[in-house]
């Protein structure tokens, strides 16, 4: 049977404390199930919109580098002061848990929307956006903390992982939404501040829900432990009698155990494939594969709709099974076989579409299994130690997370130092490449050294040499002939500097007649201009160029360099000194990269194989038979003590316990 609208809080004006006063949302009542319901989906969709909010960059990232001119190095760095600047918000979160968490998370939740919709797209600098970005990262921390508290508030433990699992939805749904509108708008919408347009707002529509319909209860309720909705009567009799401030006192020393940091840790570890993903999928997707950014986004969504399903699905049977413990287990086999595979992939660029699709679904429902029944049996073991300290645990279970977030991107950078030339370079290497083809492939055969001194001295006879092995051998020659070329160019050095100074025209011409004297006259000329000698330097250097075996080696040497020539003539010059500096270092780290990519991949396993001991560590029973035994002695000793508070309330006796 349904408690009344009068006594549930059906109704939010006969449930709370006058609208001027700083508790106008609290509920004094325990609010039936639809009440609750309508509370949590509003707590909910206001943790999709804050993990939309702060993951929208990432859809995005490549054209937000490229606009305020970030590198990839300091657009981590700038991800890694958001995450640090995040940690410390959750700590405060905890601090200022009694001016209420409702409304923590609309203030959290205006900021953020205007944020979005007003200060990133309209960042005047690389600094101001991110100062803004960090901004952004700090309320989102508080917000983030004081949502999670609220479902907890909202569900007791026998409900708490069907919950959660929608809590949990809130990263993945807000990373879905990412992509979903970034793969369906970018084509037709390609400038980046559409995107946070789009965003802002959806969070004004957001925030009016959540300050028209989000309550909370009142710490007398909220700081107690509720199992199932059976023990409503028990909780509101035990709240009349209750001092908050007395309950929460010690709150943050009792919290601070090592099984809760571990626990803690645990968990941030297990996530740092996810986060990566987050941060930096459709980076890994364009570098690595040549996907587009609409490409890599639609690749991702496989990823966020699988972990969707399996949050829900997950917390449902870990409520209707009554354990969290096995689906840990279950969910963290099943995240490091498919991510063992999608790390092997990544050496393989012929991996399809559709094979990585695949892998994305078997780690990301591993994923949702595991995260999802590791937070409701982290709730329950801060319950355990105290009630009251329940926002306090999220606090710390924050801290820990952004910080080990941003640990992981320091590794990220020291691991991907490719990826960063890459995003850096690649795309004007690529552009340059797409437009000259072929001469792009004759550059690309030098090597970056004989590049630079090409590009400083032409004439360079060492480097012209390599120059033209190098060419000889892209273009297919045999390693002799390569070998000849170079041999070429040492041998008659100074041939080939007077046949180089001559005009094209005029030496062409003595090629076809020896004995036209304008044509030689012209000759003698340039060598005396060019080469700064004497005439009779000019007749002797003119007269060797007759020789057979000399123009045997000059031909040889006319071949690849007139190809050499011709590339680096066809290129303008910005373009080709462009090349010339980031041409091999490009090339370089496309080859490296994936090697690289794959080795963070291998770091993110291991984290997610050190996990598995602290499950352990959390409270809760491995068998449903064990679990079902202890739900019964706790709906006995809840009789019991309802027994007697009947027994001394006269003359106004305690409301029995709900039935079913």
């Amino acid at each position: 049977m349904e408690p009344t609208a009068r006594s549930t809080g059906d109704s939010p004006s006969a449930a709370t404390h006058g609208g001027g006063r700083p508790g106008w949302r609290q509920l004094e009542h325990y609010p039936n199930a639809r009440y609750r319901r309508r509370c949590l989906t509003i707590a909910v969709i206001s943790t999709i919109y804050l993990y939309y909010a702060l993951y929208t960059q990432g859809t995005v990232a490549t054209q937000i580098i490229r606009n305020y001119d970030f590198s990839f190095t300091t657009f981590v760095v700038m991800a890694i002061v958001a995450n640090v600047a995040g940690a410390f918000a959750a700590l405060f979160a905890g601090l200022v848990d009694r001016f209420g968490r409702a409304n923590l998370v609309v203030g959290g939740l205006l900021t953020v929307a205007l944020l979005v919709l007003f200060g990133l797209p309209n960042a005047p600098s690389r600094l101001w956006f991110a100062v803004l970005a960090s901004a952004l990262a700090f309320v989102e921390g508080m917000a983030l903390v004081a949502t999670p508290a609220l479902v907890r508030d909202f569900s007791p433990q026998l409900g708490r992982g069907l919950a959660m699992g929608f809590w949990t939805l809130g990263p993945v749904l807000g990373s879905l939404t990412c992509t979903v509108i970034a793969s369906n708008t970018l084509d037709q919408h390609p400038n980046w501040r559409f995107q946070f347009h789009v965003c802002g707002a959806v969070g004004l529509v957001v925030l009016g829900a959540a300050a028209c319909g989000l309550r909370e209860l009142t710490p007398g309720l909220r700081d107690q432990l509720m199992v199932s909705p059976r023990d409503q009567s028990l909780v509101e009799a035990r709240a009349s009698g209750l001092d908050p401030t007395v309950a929460a006192q010690g709150s943050w020393r009792r919290v601070a155990r090592p099984h809760v940091f571990a626990a803690a840790l645990a968990i941030a570890v297990f996530l740092l494939l996810y986060y990566t993903l987050v941060g930096f999928v459709v980076v890994y997707f364009t570098t690595t594969y040549g996907y587009s950014e609409s490409r890599s986004n639609a690749l991702a969504n496989w990823f966020w709709i699988s972990n969707a399903i399996a949050l829900v699905v997950g917390g449902l049977l870990t409520d209707r099974l009554r354990v969290r413990k096995p689906f840990m287990v279950v969910g963290t086999a099943l995240s490091v076989a498919g991510n063992i595979l999608f790390a092997l992939s990544a050496t393989h660029a012929d991996t399809s579409y559709y094979t990585i699709a695949g892998y994305f679904v078997v780690m990301s429902v591993g994923g949702g299994l595991t995260y999802v029944a590791w937070m409701a049996a982290f709730t329950e073991t801060v319950e355990r130690i105290s009630p009251a300290a329940t926002a306090r645990g999220l606090a710390l279970w924050g801290w820990i997370l952004r910080l080990v977030v941003a640990l992981g991107l320091v590794g990220l950078l020291a691991t991907l130092p490719s990826t960063s030339t890459l995003v850096d370079h690649g795309q004007r290497v690529r552009t340059i490449a797409a437009a000259h083809p072929r001469q792009v492939a004759v550059l690309s055969a030098l090597d970056a050294r004989t590049s630079a001194v090409l590009a400083r001295d032409p004439n360079d006879i060492g480097a012209l040499a390599n120059a033209l092995r190098e060419v000889a051998t892209q273009q297919g020659a045999s390693p002799a002939r390569a070998a000849a070329a170079a041999t070429a160019v040492r041998t008659r050095a100074r041939q080939v500097t007077a046949a180089r100074a001559i005009r094209p025209a005029t030496l062409r011409t003595l090629e076809a007649d020896p004995a036209d004297l304008a044509a030689v006259g012209a000759a003698l000329g340039d060598l005396v201009r060019v080469l700064h000698v004497d005439q009779a330097a000019a007749i002797s250097l003119l007269t060797s160029l007759n020789d057979p075996a000399v123009r045997a080696d000059l031909v040889l040497v006319q071949r690849y360099g007139d190809i050499l020539a011709a590339a680096r003539a066809a290129i303008a010059p910005a373009d080709l000194a462009y090349l010339s500096a980031h041409g091999t270092s490009v090339a370089r780290a496309q080859r490296d990269g994936p090697r690289q990519w794959q080795r963070w991949w291998w770091i993110c396993i291991g984290g997610q194989l050190l996990f598995l001991p602290s499950v352990a560590l959390l409270s809760g029973r491995w068998s449903p038979r064990r679990a079902r035994a202890d739900e019964r002695a706790h709906a006995e000793r809840v009789a019991r003590e309802l027994a007697a508070l009947r027994t001394a309330s006269d003359p106004t006796p305690v409301p029995a316990p709900l039935q079913g």
